[in-house]
């Protein structure tokens, strides 16, 4: 039960009950995810259960599940959308108003969780043989990443420039890579965070606090990156992301500030140069089926990514190694050891 990133607690609740069309979820690992530890965003929401990186066994399916039985290895998301709306028939799926409406219960640090039919329809995939509960954490935000690359029009042979080497940065690194990019530059500014860019695929990895639109010419040529993807919600990454891009380069904003920040544009120098301002929210199926070949196939190494594995007991030990962004990657709860 969270109420702060310093104050997780154990509590007993009982277990979920479902209804026709639901499934019961054991859950065997769930991963702890930068957006847990924004506490702007979840403290005025607490106490919840947070968790919505998860895969498990099916222990129930209701009356009326296809397609999925006990027993069964799934991977779930959260956060679905109608598929009937406007913005569903216009490929604008994260946008539904279904997607802020929907989750599971309670959350996936927990030993169960009641998946609702609409989720079982829209957000639950089988796990392929060979691919393990921890690994399959990974296909919720690998598939906001894969959605957000294709959103800023990543293409075989660009310079991708990652700004923010935490877990949404290096699988964004890893993602260019597996895209044939031409050449991909990371920042941070952990030295801990910086290795690990260079150890997933980055080319080279940039001092945070150094002059990055200065580095990333040097380092590419003179020119600016073709696309530059902002996995941080510092303001001051943004501007760089900005000053950074190549004329006729898109700018990805992937993770959000907190409310009320406002960034200063550059308005006239974007528009002479044609740079591309754009954002992505959330995953839809078929992102979250691309993120699942991906896995499978190899092109991604999450099994490289986690540094810890955590029993239920012990996750607030795991929000205080992710929201103190020291010498970890990614922290995965397992609620059945």
């Amino acid at each position: 039960m969270y109420y702060s990133n310093s104050d997780v607690r154990l509590e007993e609740v009982p277990e979920p009950s479902t209804s026709d069309g639901e499934i019961l979820l054991k859950v065997m690992a769930s991963g702890i995810c930068g957006s847990d530890v924004m506490e702007w965003y979840r403290r005025k929401r607490a106490p919840l259960v947070l968790g919505h990186e998860v895969a498990g066994e099916v222990a129930a399916a209701g009356k009326g599940v296809r397609g999925f039985s006990k027993g069964d290895r799934v991977a779930v998301t959260h956060h679905v959308p109608c598929y009937s709306c406007r913005y569903c028939n216009s490929g604008k799926e994260t946008m539904c108003e279904t997607m802020a409406r929907t989750s599971f219960h309670p959350g996936g640090f927990a030993e169960y969780l009641r998946v609702p039919e609409i989720n079982v329809r829209n957000g639950c995939l089988k796990l392929p043989a060979g691919l393990s509960y921890d690994e399959a954490t990974f296909m919720e935000p690998l598939g906001c990443a894969v959605r957000g690359q294709r959103a800023a029009g990543v293409r075989e042979g660009d310079a991708v420039l990652v700004i923010g080497s935490g877990i949404a940065g290096l699988l964004h690194i890893q993602l260019a890579a597996a895209s044939g990019a031409g050449t991909v530059l990371a920042t941070d500014v952990s030295p801990y965070r910086l290795k690990a860019a260079v150890r997933f695929g980055a080319a080279k990895a940039l001092d945070g606090l150094g002059d990055v639109p200065l580095k990333v010419r040097e380092t590419n040529g003179g020119r600016g990156a073709d696309v530059v993807i902002v996995c941080t919600g510092a303001l001051k990454a943004m501007e760089q992301a900005l000053r950074s891009a190549d004329r006729g380069g898109t700018v990805l904003l992937f993770a959000p500030s907190e409310p009320g920040a406002e960034l200063p544009v550059p308005v006239c120098d974007i528009w002479k140069d044609g740079i591309r301002l754009v954002t992505s929210y959330a995953a839809a199926r078929d992102d979250l089926a691309e993120a699942m070949r991906l896995l499978t196939g190899g092109a991604i190494d999450a099994k490289g990514m986690i540094t810890h594995r955590l029993p239920l007991q012990d996750a607030g030990r795991g929000f205080g190694l992710v929201a103190g962004g020291g010498k970890s990657i990614k922290v995965i709860i397992r609620p059945h050891g």
